[in-house]
């Protein structure tokens, strides 16, 4: 498979608390139009990764670049092209759609005279146009994960992490929320962070499975996935393996 351009580069990360390690030379890219899913049992080192990338934490050894910016070195420049989900939404109930993301626009950033364009158009692509005035708490839980997709695009970035971003979803707005993954990773390189894998084999190109704070598997689905192989095949192989 051709590889678009290349927006994330992570290259040995490696995170320890005390002497416990979380992950371990941690190495991947990510590239335009693709979305990647990680994936991996609880506590495997997904979130850690996560923030690390997000620039929350810092890792102990090892590098982040961003679109050409290091996570370390220039964390505005850096942050100002990865959108985050976490997989606590973090909404102001109190607050409507609008209010909220104008809010969200100028902490991004966002100059005034852009803020009414760019809160319309996000709206537009989240199917949200219809809700600006409803308060956050009367939302469904699908349209609350689409206020906090929303607020995590609102300034274009370049790079977009979703932590379990269809937790607790009906299977309606589990495809409605699919859907949506799908058409933003046309402009965007998404990064999927799940430990279903059905989640995966539904909507990512490439998976990597990390287990234990190693990346034991990196391959594009199509290249992985045959009648005699399924990912939760491979998923419990490499899983037990890394365990024993």
């Amino acid at each position: 498979m051709k590889k678009d351009k290349t927006l994330i580069s992570v290259n040995d990360l490696s995170r320890f608390y005390g002497q416990k390690c979380a992950i371990e030379n941690v190495s991947f890219d990510a590239h335009r139009g693709e979305i990647l899913g990680l994936l991996g049992p609880n506590g495997a080192g997904k979130s850690t990764t996560m923030q690390i990338i997000c620039g929350v934490i810092a890792a102990s050894n090892g590098s982040v670049n961003i679109v050409g910016h290091d996570i370390q070195d220039s964390p505005k420049y850096a942050k100002q092209n990865i959108g985050f989900l976490p997989e606590q939404l973090p909404l102001y109930n109190d607050l409507n759609v609008d209010e909220y993301l104008y809010y969200s626009a100028k902490l991004r950033g966002i100059e005034k005279a852009n803020l009414k364009d760019a809160v319309t158009a996000t709206k537009k692509r989240c199917g949200l146009e219809n809700t600006g005035s409803r308060l956050i708490q009367n939302l469904s839980k699908g349209y609350k994960q689409r206020v906090g997709i929303a607020q995590a695009i609102i300034h274009a970035p370049s790079i977009i992490i979703l932590d379990e971003p269809t937790s607790g979803l009906d299977p309606k707005q589990i495809l409605e929320i699919r859907k949506l993954m799908r058409e933003l990773s046309k402009d965007h390189s998404i990064i999927l962070s799940t430990h279903i894998l059905s989640e995966v084999e539904a909507v990512c190109d490439r998976v990597l499975i990390i287990n234990e704070g190693n990346i034991v598997l990196d391959r594009y689905l199509k290249e992985l996935l045959t009648d005699k192989n399924s990912l939760e095949s491979i998923f419990m192989q490499l899983t037990s393996e890394n365990n024993k």
